[in-house]
């Protein structure tokens, strides 16, 4: 009888693994729910990555549709989307607000020297406390924020042109025509 269950015990956990990775099919990795979608941006003041005396507050994300970028130096994904955030910022008209992410502030200079900078503005989150408050991963993640300062979206992984044109540029345009 022993004999039996143990040899029961492996089959049912392969049947569960199977079932696990089963429903993991499909779906798109760079799709990550977040808890913000509806609501504000977390309330911050974090300093700016390029002048450590002025100081950005959430109100940064009130008035005009924006792409919240986080990145970090440290990050070869970001430096793989770089060129296409330049493009978007420069040829697209497209305001993105940085997020430079647990990262040292004079490699980040360094970085926006040497790349381009696409950001209209850089925060400087050193220690991730804004990171956290959205719930960041990892970077590069990408939120499109309202004019009122709303989450509407979140994207975990590499912006490309591709996903701007599927997926950031129609929300955009919907709320920035009051969506």
């Amino acid at each position: 009888m022993m004999r039996r269950v143990l040899l029961f015990i492996p089959v049912v956990l392969a049947v569960a693994l199977g079932i696990v990775l089963f429903a993991g099919i499909g779906k798109d990795p760079t799709h990550l729910e977040s808890a913000l979608i509806g609501k504000p941006v977390p309330v911050f003041e974090l300093a700016d990555l390029q002048d450590p005396d002025t100081i950005h507050r959430d109100d940064i994300f009130v008035g005009e549709v924006s792409l919240l970028n986080v990145w970090g130096t440290w990050c070869p994904a970001c430096r793989d989307e770089h060129d296409d955030l330049v493009w978007l910022a420069r040829d697209e008209g497209v305001r993105i607000v940085g997020l430079n992410y647990k990262d040292n502030r004079d490699l980040a200079l360094e970085w926006l020297d040497s790349l381009g900078n696409p950001y209209a503005l850089s925060l400087y989150d050193p220690q991730g406390r804004l990171g956290f408050d959205l719930g960041v991963y990892g970077a590069p993640e990408t939120y499109v924020i309202d004019a009122e300062g709303v989450v509407r979206f979140r994207h975990v992984g590499v912006v490309t042109p591709q996903v701007w044109q599927q997926t950031l540029q129609p929300l955009v345009e919907r709320y920035g025509k009051g969506g």
